[in-house]
């Protein structure tokens, strides 16, 4: 399967999750610092609409900052209601614009990662099919939106429900869905993982 195949599957995993979301569910608090459910399902759809122009544009608005620019695209679509929001993500399979880069793995990536900042605090378990999720562990210790290998710089990662290592050191095991939202950053994963290397990943928090 190739990347752009697996990125359209995972965009419509994302769109399925959304629309079964109660009205209350979107406005939680998602595992983004500041970003609400539809916070967050806005920013993985707010570029996908958007000519390399208008990407440009938002850029220089945001000072060059990327976390400035998904800031402002979010603002861009906060006027969006819930249903606009699922529909407008079942309009962008396949992804588009930016998100389209690099054969889709931008969109696989980002919507792997961010589906999971909805699900982790609404308490909706998924189980992500094994050949996608390889692919993004892989794929996320080096984009540079996540660039995991820095973060888990030192230890080993070992999937326990997957056939998935990386890196040397003290070991850390856990679910690989787990050690991909650490290597995105998401320390609320920590409590899923174990071993003499959890300690190094925690105080780079």
């Amino acid at each position: 399967m190739t990347t752009m195949e697996m990125a359209c599957e995972e965009r419509q995993d994302f769109a399925d999750l959304l629309s079964q979301l109660a009205p209350g569910q979107w406005e939680q608090a998602s595992l983004c610092e500041r970003w609400r459910v539809r916070d967050v399902a806005a920013h993985v759809v707010s570029y996908d609409e958007l000519t390399p122009w208008a990407v440009a544009r938002r850029m220089a608005r945001a000072g060059f900052m990327p976390s400035r620019a998904n800031e402002i695209g979010v603002t861009e679509y906060a006027g969006r209601t819930p249903g606009q929001l699922t529909e407008l993500m079942r309009a962008c399979i396949p992804p588009r614009g930016l998100t389209a880069g690099f054969g889709g793995m931008i969109a696989l990536v980002d919507g792997m990662i961010h589906q999971q900042d909805i699900r982790r605090p609404l308490g909706i378990p998924r189980a992500i099919p094994p050949q996608r999720l390889r692919a993004v562990l892989d794929y996320a210790l080096t984009v540079p939106a996540v660039r995991g290998a820095r973060r888990t710089r030192g230890v080993r990662l070992i999937a326990t429900d997957l056939e998935w290592t990386h890196g040397q050191g003290t070991e850390v095991t856990g679910p690989a869905e787990a050690l991909l939202m650490v290597m995105a950053a998401r320390p609320d994963a920590l409590s899923q993982l174990s071993g003499p290397g959890k300690t190094t990943l925690a105080q780079r928090f």
